[in-house]
């Protein structure tokens, strides 16, 4: 018995269809594989951040210069002579008279964002610096807010605080306690009166983790770029110190350096000063970017984001999570530790924060560096204090802007280091 030539001829173009299927199925399993680490463009960056950085070139210059922004207290914030008191136990009192602060935050033109005189005096001066920074990084972007109307553009903003909503409650009696004191204050509303002016579709996020606020809403805007929830997104983080109310409070618990500085890995480090700013930057898919024939000012390989979990205390950070999601983030991103020459730490400048911090890089990054090829440690909060929800996007920009000039500016207050780390 025989087989007809035809039955052969079925049975070869079933193995040649499933193999032009089976072609299919691994570039489809690729693209989809490379959508989901493909990097992402910077392609527009903008900030305001203490002693004159009202742009990136003006930031560059200030760190560049290892220019110290750290300033008493203005007068139109609060009294710091009737709030302070050496001794931080003092009731209704904080140990330090500085910090970094921001010059005119009371100033702003709410015509240009068709904003009525009325809703603006309640309106908290961190939405209004959003506005500002996120207009300027969009020009940087060479992108007109007119052609995003309606887009799939995403918001992701680190927020954590609302100074200005407290001092109003203060005086129940005020007149300008009306409803715009609700939209004006409140933290989701600070991230969806971007969208609502800019006319944006895409996903809008507030985000509050403290002081990582702004990179998880990092992490959070380039999740959804790869899953393509947006095709653009602004992300940043703002931070105004408007009350002496968490001074106080963070006076109590120890946290607050006397002098209002951060003297991160120096054996000085006696807590951090608080600092004020804004930081917004445009991200866009690489390929889009390259498409698009966009200046591409650096590029996020890869992010990871975990909690501390169970430590010392609630505060107290856990040295092995920190040393679990840098590993995790040079894993998502397929980095060689090798290629890792320079760190922007967290470097909040408090003993206990700083060697465990410095632990941490050291487990991960020990076996490929040497004392002839080290690892560069550095953090802005030396130059300007600890921007606490604005703190991670003040770091991207300085990263950005040292891989831009191919230079690492001073590190600031590194007199003696700090004894319980291991240096080597």
């Amino acid at each position: 018995m025989t087989q007809s030539p035809s039955a052969g001829l079925d049975k070869d173009s079933i193995i040649k269809k499933a193999l032009v299927e089976l072609r299919e199925t691994k570039a489809r399993l690729s693209a989809l594989e490379h959508a989901q680490t493909e990097p992402i463009a910077v392609i527009g960056m903008s900030c305001r951040f203490p002693g004159g950085a009202n742009s990136p070139e003006s930031y560059w210059q200030l760190l560049r210069n290892g220019t110290d922004a750290i300033s008493p207290v203005p007068s139109d914030r609060w009294d710091r002579d009737r709030y302070y008191d050496p001794d931080p136990q003092s009731p209704g009192k904080m140990s330090t008279r500085e910090g970094g602060f921001l010059a005119e935050v009371d100033q702003f033109d709410p015509q240009f964002f068709e904003i009525s005189p009325r809703e603006t005096l309640t309106l908290d001066p961190q939405q209004r610096l959003l506005l500002e920074v996120a207009w300027e990084a969009l020009e940087h972007a060479n992108l007109p807010a007119s052609r995003l109307f309606k887009s799939l553009t995403g918001v992701f903003i680190g927020i954590s605080t609302s100074d200005y909503k407290e001092r109003h409650l203060v005086a129940l009696e005020d007149p300008m306690q009306t409803a715009y004191l609700g939209t004006g204050n409140t933290l989701s509303t600070a991230s969806g009166r971007l969208s609502y002016v800019l006319g944006l579709t895409g996903p809008n996020l507030a985000v509050d983790t403290a002081c990582s606020s702004s990179l998880v809403a990092l992490h959070l805007a380039c999740q959804s770029l790869r899953q393509k929830e947006c095709h653009l997104a602004l992300v940043g983080g703002v931070n105004l110190v408007l009350s002496p109310v968490t001074n106080i409070i963070f006076s109590k618990a120890g946290m607050l350096a006397k002098d209002g500085r951060c003297k991160t890995f120096d054996a000085a480090a006696d807590g951090y000063g608080r600092g004020e700013g804004c930081g917004v930057v445009v991200l866009k898919r690489l390929s889009d970017a390259q498409r698009d024939g966009d200046v591409i000012l650096g590029l996020i390989r890869s992010t990871a984001v975990n909690q501390d979990g169970p430590s010392g205390g609630l505060t107290v950070p856990n040295g092995p999570s920190q040393e679990a999601v840098i590993r995790q983030a040079l894993s998502n991103g397929g980095v060689d530790p090798k290629i890792v020459h320079y760190i922007e730490a967290h470097g909040t400048g408090t003993s206990l924060g700083d060697p465990i911090e410095l632990a941490a890089l050291g487990a991960v990054f020990q076996d490929s560096h040497s004392a002839t090829d080290p690892l560069i440690v550095g953090s802005a909060k030396t130059n300007f204090g600890h921007l606490e929800a604005a703190a991670g996007v003040a770091g991207l920009i300085k990263v950005i802007l040292s891989l831009h000039h191919e230079e690492i500016p001073p590190h600031l207050h590194l007199q003696n280091p700090n004894p319980h780390v291991d240096w080597e």
